[in-house]
């Protein structure tokens, strides 16, 4: 019988993996210190959430939902990558209701980004501006999708530019954009230190994703000094460096609290931006993320760490702290 995950309390003092047998044989387990642990959680007491990422379309999105419940995989937030753009009316009205349905977060990306547009320096080795919103007209493309996206029901923007989240922010406050709106900024941008995972807050974030190689230490420094949830994938898809970190996901909870858990897939194709011709590999790939985050939920049991998850469709990120939006 599959082991549960239960919502908000669970057992105390979660074990360490292999300590016991390492005790036994006399060899030295590092001890935890409790300044390293978040004091921080969701609104609703949890301490962390999960979410299935690349989740390109309706298709993709019935596989994950008839997975999960098949492998009793909770799941509080699916999110997409190729952008609202590429998605019909129909296909988003029907991942809204799907979702809605069973009480999900919908998250889709907005917009034109750097790597698809007509700028040749996001393919040099430096990368160049990356996935940024390049003039005006990608800028205005990504505010075009989040009032299309907003108005067919959803309500969670996946968000690569700084510039593009502060104005999505400022349209939030004005009421141009549904007030219960929340943005989630992309991996591909995510920082890599306390002071811009601040920023990134005070600009609009309401669920930062920070890079997967970064160590606990770092993790720890973050925390201590924003509010904002973070999200980071336990395993990292190959162009985001294919770090696989399950060992580390009762750390990552302990120490990032509210946290995200992402469940990624490395040695996989890319599937940015999604069409019919990368169906079946948009299918397999979507049902095997499910199958990670039973691999991950199951480690957790085992280790007694699964306690503290968010009731399901849990979606505020509570209080945060914002930059003034009046000139």
């Amino acid at each position: 019988m599959r082991s549960s995950v239960s919502a908000v309390t669970g057992p105390p003092g979660p074990r360490r993996p292999g300590a016991a047998a390492l005790a036994r044989l006399g060899h030295p387990v590092p001890a935890q210190d409790p300044a390293d642990a978040s004091p921080l959680s969701f609104p609703d007491g949890g301490t962390w959430r999960t979410e299935v990422p690349s989740v390109e379309g309706p298709e993709a999105l019935a596989v994950v939902l008839k997975e999960s419940a098949r492998l009793d995989v909770p799941v509080h937030r699916i999110s997409q990558g190729s952008g609202v753009w590429m998605l019909t009316d129909d296909e988003i009205t029907d991942m809204v209701e799907s979702c809605a349905a069973r009480d999900i977060e919908l998250c889709l990306f907005t917009g034109p980004r750097g790597t698809w547009d007509i700028g040749a320096g996001t393919r040099t080795d430096s990368g160049g501006a990356g996935l940024r919103a390049r003039g005006h007209d990608a800028v205005a493309g990504c505010v075009e999708d989040a009032l299309r996206a907003t108005a067919l029901g959803v309500r969670c923007l996946l968000v690569a530019d700084e510039g593009v989240l502060w104005l999505l922010h400022r349209l939030r406050v004005s009421g141009e954009l549904p007030a219960d709106t929340t943005f989630k900024l992309s991996a591909l941008v995510g920082p890599v230190n306390p002071a811009a995972y601040q920023v990134w807050e005070r600009l609009g974030a309401d669920s930062v994703n920070i890079p997967s190689d970064l160590t606990l230490e770092h993790i720890t420094e973050i925390r201590q000094a924003a509010r904002a949830p973070m999200d980071l994938y336990v395993e990292a898809p190959d162009d985001l460096g294919g770090y696989v970190r399950m060992y580390d996901a009762a750390e990552l909870i302990r120490r990032g609290a509210p946290i995200y858990l992402k469940f990624g897939l490395s040695k996989a194709p890319a599937l940015y931006p999604y069409g019919a011709q990368l169906r079946e590999a948009t299918l397999s790939t979507a049902r095997e993320r499910v199958r990670r985050g039973r691999l991950v939920l199951d480690l957790l049991a085992r280790l007694g760490a699964d306690g503290g998850m968010s009731p399901l469709g849990s979606r505020s990120p509570g209080r945060l702290g914002r930059f003034p939006t009046e000139d």
